[in-house]
C-alpha cells in the first residue's frame, strides 16, 4: 500500500524537476542569446561525435565532415550542455509519470501528456538545428519549453492550494485566465522577435527610428513557413523586423494595461491577505519584466539583462497561473 512517505517522495520529485525545467528556460535563453543555436550542426550528436570536439584531433575530423561549418568549441559546449541537461529533464519527467501511475496520483493523465510533450520538444530541438533556426520552429520550442514549465508549476501548486470547489471568484478567475492567454500570446510574439533577430530593430525608445511609426513591413513580418538557407543572424530586412519589434511593443502596452486594470480590481475586491500578497508579487514581477524590456532597447541588449528578460517572464507566467489557482481556491483558505 502506498503510504504518506511515498506522496511525500513524489511531491519533492515534481518540485525538483520543475526547478530543473526552469533551468534548460534560462540556458536556452543563454544559448539562443549566444548564437550558438547551431554550436553542433547535427542531432543529437556533435559534428558526428558523442561528445564535444576539443584537441586538435577530433576539431581536424569534425572540420573535415562539416565542410561547410566552422568548429567553435565554444557554442559546441553550450549547445550540448543545454541538450545534456534537458535530457535529464527528460528522465526525472519519465520517471516522475511512472511514480504517478503507481502510487495512482490524482495527477497521473497530466504527467502522461507532460511526458508526451517532452518528447515532441525533443523532435522540436532537433528540428530546430537540422532546420538551422527556421523561425516558426524556434518559437514553437521556445512555446514548448514554457508549457513543461507551467504544467509542472500546476502540479506544485497541487501540494500547496486545494481546488476542488470554486470561490467566490469565478468571475475573477476568468478575467486572469484572459490575462493568461494575452501574455502567452505576448510570449510567443517576444520568441518570434528574438527567433528573427529582431529585438534591436528599433534601437531607440520610446520612439523607433526617431520616429512614433517608422516604415515597416507587416505583410512579410509573419510568414511563418518560410523556407531559407539558413536563419542565423536573421534573413528579414529592415522594414520587416521594424514591424516584428513594433509588434511586440504594442502588445506589451495592452498586456500591461490589462494586467493594470486586472491586478487593481483583484487588489480592490478581494480582501483575502493571500490574495493580495500574490497580486502584488505579480505586479512587481510584471514592473520588472517591462524594465528589462526597454533597459534591452536602451542598452543594445546586453547579455546579462537579455536573458533576465526571458527569465522573468517565465516566472512572471508562473505567478499569473499562482494568482489563477488561489482564486479558484476555497475562500476560507485564505483568511
Amino acid at each position: 500500500m502506498v503510504n504518506v512517505a511515498t506522496h511525500l517522495s513524489f511531491s519533492r520529485l515534481v518540485s525538483a524537476t520543475t526547478a530543473l525545467a526552469f533551468l534548460v528556460i534560462v540556458l536556452g535563453a543563454y544559448v539562443r542569446l549566444t548564437d550558438a543555436g547551431l554550436g553542433c550542426p547535427d542531432w543529437p550528436g556533435c559534428y558526428g561525435q558523442y561528445g564535444v570536439p576539443q584537441d586538435a584531433a577530433t576539431i581536424d575530423k569534425a572540420q573535415k565532415d562539416f565542410p561547410g561549418w566552422r568548429v567553435e568549441v565554444g557554442k559546441a559546449w553550450r549547445e550540448m550542455l543545454h541538450r545534456y541537461i534537458a535530457g535529464i529533464l527528460g528522465l526525472l519527467i519519465l520517471a516522475m509519470t511512472i511514480m504517478a501511475f503507481w502510487i495512482r496520483h490524482p495527477r497521473r493523465k497530466l504527467s502522461l501528456g507532460l511526458l508526451l510533450l517532452v518528447v515532441f520538444q525533443a523532435v522540436l530541438g532537433m528540428w530546430t538545428v537540422t532546420l538551422l533556426l527556421q523561425p516558426i520552429v524556434v518559437v514553437a520550442h521556445l512555446a514548448g519549453g514554457f508549457a513543461v514549465l507551467a504544467m509542472l508549476w500546476w502540479m506544485v501548486l497541487d501540494n500547496w492550494l486545494l481546488a476542488e470547489r470554486q470561490s467566490s471568484a469565478t468571475k475573477l478567475s476568468s478575467a486572469v485566465l484572459i490575462g493568461l492567454l494575452l501574455l502567452i500570446a505576448q510570449l510567443l510574439l517576444g520568441g518570434w522577435t528574438s527567433a528573427n533577430y529582431a529585438a534591436l530593430a528599433c534601437p531607440d525608445f520610446p520612439l523607433c527610428h526617431g520616429q512614433w511609426w517608422p516604415e515597416a513591413n507587416f505583410s512579410d513580418a509573419f510568414q511563418y513557413l518560410s523556407i531559407g538557407p539558413n536563419y542565423q543572424y536573421g534573413v528579414l530586412d529592415s522594414p520587416t523586423r521594424t514591424a516584428i519589434h513594433i509588434s511586440h511593443r504594442l502588445g506589451a502596452v495592452l498586456l500591461t494595461a490589462y494586467f493594470t486594470i486586472l491586478l487593481l480590481t483583484i487588489f480592490v475586491k478581494q480582501r483575502a491577505r493571500k490574495i493580495r500578497r500574490v497580486v502584488l508579487t505579480t505586479a512587481i514581477i510584471f514592473i520588472c519584466q517591462l524594465l528589462l524590456g526597454i533597459a534591452n532597447v536602451i542598452f543594445s541588449l546586453p547579455l546579462v539583462t537579455a536573458i533576465l528578460h526571458n527569465s522573468v517572464a517565465a516566472i512572471l507566467l508562473l505567478s499569473s497561473l499562482l494568482l489563477l489557482r488561489v482564486l479558484k481556491s476555497p475562500e476560507n483558505r485564505y483568511g
